[in-house]
């Protein structure tokens, strides 16, 4: 019941994060995390325990930066501490990365890993899934014809067995998300100047009622202007995009103390 929110566009980033997190708190979590590109650089703040918490940690940092990541965690992999909470940072720096759902072969890919140098700071399968994408992504040549952020996230997702919805940022490819999915929800939302990715549609209707449902299999590159999603096997996807017909009013409490 792990929540995302992803933001490329013109506008702070961590805000617009934070407030998505907020709406999707209803899932329940038990720690809460952010990562935010600016100026050559990832800021990530994670803390466990609510987004009130990281709420408190951002303002303090005051992270500025129009491209970043949110998550709210339930913990599998690993128990209920900062360490643990998402976004996960490569050991090369290269890759930033937060995941719903359970790697079920990360084992094997974590040994083979530290035969290559990776190294690792927290319990979860996430981390070994972040360090497998900066090792693809270490490899892969420059491409002229497609970004190898994307390639590498595909060559990546063909190795591992069981569910993911996960969000990617490349140190070096400033204002692009990748998202990609296999049983774990993900929607696109496509804005004025920005895109969005989420979990839940609640978290982004807000910003837009234009949104593309993410299907297994597909991986989404998204910057502020435009979205591309190709199939694992690089096929190309043409996407259709759905209007969402409610407001965001509708998926608040209005007065109840639950949702449930």
């Amino acid at each position: 019941m792990c929540g995302i929110v992803g933001y490329v566009g013109k506008h702070k980033a961590a805000p617009l994060i934070l407030e998505g997190l907020k709406r999707l708190e209803y899932r329940g979590y038990d720690s809460a995390g952010v990562a935010v590109w600016h100026d050559g650089k990832f800021t990530i703040a994670k803390k466990a325990g609510r987004v009130a918490n990281l709420e408190k940690e951002t303002a303090r940092m005051r992270l500025t930066g129009n491209s970043g990541m949110g998550h709210t965690r339930w913990a599998t992999h690993g128990g209920v501490t900062d360490a643990n909470a998402h976004p996960h940072l490569s050991s090369d720096g290269q890759i930033a990365l937060i995941h719903n759902g359970v790697i079920e072969n990360f084992n094997s890919m974590k040994k083979f890993l530290l035969t290559k140098g990776y190294q690792f700071l927290s319990e979860t399968d996430t981390e070994v899934l972040c360090n497998l994408i900066a090792y693809h992504y270490a490899k892969e040549p420059v491409n002229s014809d497609e970004s190898r952020f994307v390639i590498a996230v595909r060559k990546t997702l063909l190795h591992v067995e069981g569910t993911y919805g996960i969000v990617v940022m490349a140190l070096d490819a400033p204002g692009e998300l990748v998202t990609a999915r296999k049983g774990s929800p993900l929607i696109l939302g496509i804005g004025d100047g920005e895109s969005l990715v989420a979990s839940d549609v609640s978290a982004i209707v807000s910003r837009t009622q234009s949104v593309v449902y993410l299907n297994d299999g597909e991986v989404a590159h998204l910057t502020p202007q435009s979205f591309s999603i190709t199939t694992l096997n690089a096929g190309e996807v043409s996407p259709v995009v759905d209007q969402v017909t409610w407001a965001i009013t509708d998926a608040e409490l209005n007065g109840y103390t639950h949702f449930m």
